[in-house]
């Protein structure tokens, strides 16, 4: 397999989660902010552009991080960071849609149509006017998880899993782009000092 790789939030998702499993890939590196994730070259391989994206032994590709991860988890015979039961499993993709849909997309379109509208104007429709309510609204989805953190290890429980990868990854970003974390969300800072201590953090 090979996993072609760049920086950004969604790259490091991936990059953490195979840390987490011991695994190692190939590695091809696309250089978004050249735009070379726009060339034909990659389109062959991603047809939409993003980044990672993940080329099987057979020639297949899969884009996507909650697609990527749940195959390499598969391809290792499932572990807890999806889950290795059916209730873990279901556990686990609700917080991941959860965290994915409320914080990690809110707070990465207030980046695009904000910080990131040089970099991002002639790939895609921004908002700008919407900038600093998708901003809102992540904070706001992070507020009501704070909430229901409370004397929580993890998202899951005491399962570390592919939901606090997810909500690390895009958290750490956000303080790297002008939106950083809430001091009054004292579950959610303790959540990621303990995260961020963990070495597949540094992926």
């Amino acid at each position: 397999m090979k996993l072609y790789n760049s920086v950004g939030p969604n790259p490091k998702v991936v990059r953490m989660f195979m840390a987490e499993l011991g695994l190692e890939l190939e590695q091809q590196k696309i250089d978004i902010m050249k735009g070379e994730n726009r060339q034909a070259a990659y389109l062959e391989v991603n047809p939409g552009g993003q980044l990672p994206a993940l080329e099987l032994d057979s020639g297949m590709v899969i884009s996507e991080i909650t697609a990527i991860c749940e195959y390499l988890d598969d391809s290792q015979g499932h572990t807890s960071l999806i889950g290795t039961t059916v209730d873990e499993r279901a556990e686990t993709r609700m917080w991941v849609r959860r965290i994915d849909l409320g914080i990690a997309e809110n707070l990465a379109s207030g980046f695009r149509s904000s910080e990131g509208m040089e970099m991002f104007k002639d790939r895609m429709t921004l908002i700008p006017h919407a900038a600093a309510d998708f901003k809102a609204l992540a904070q706001e989805k992070l507020t009501w998880l704070d909430g229901l953190m409370a004397g929580k290890t993890f998202v899951c429980g005491d399962r570390f899993s592919l939901a606090d990868v997810m909500l690390f990854v895009f958290l750490e970003f956000g303080g790297q782009v002008g939106q950083p974390m809430n001091a009054d969300n004292g579950n959610i800072a303790e959540w990621f000092a303990r995260v961020q201590s963990r070495a597949s953090a540094s992926a």
